[in-house]
């Protein structure tokens, strides 16, 4: 994808918008600590390969997830990016992924 071609809306993909270099791992550590404040559980109760819907977040919770994930990314991202990436290991690894891509 050239920058030049790129075009800003409100809905761009995270792949079109991540500005900050990070690893997989601090994606994941991010969304653990994420959790764990969230649930008020300890972080050896969260499994990286479990569907987050299974610590009991709802749709509203998914997309307060996402919109704090975004701000810690410096980029927006889709709200129902959890629907393609259910679980921990999943979105970190994606967004770990597409993170060569910056503005």
């Amino acid at each position: 994808m050239e920058l030049e071609n790129l075009q800003i809306d409100s809905t761009l993909k995270a792949s079109e918008v991540l500005k900050t270099k990070v690893t997989v791992a601090e994606i994941q550590a991010w969304l653990i600590s994420y959790l764990v404040t969230a649930l008020e559980i300890a972080s050896d109760e969260i499994d990286v390969t479990l569907p987050l819907h299974s610590y009991g977040l709802d749709s509203s919770a998914a997309v307060s997830l996402t919109g704090d994930l975004g701000d810690f990314l410096e980029c927006q991202l889709e709200p129902d990016l959890l629907i393609d990436y259910p679980t921990i290991e999943a979105l970190a690894q994606y967004l770990g992924d597409i993170e060569e891509i910056t503005l």
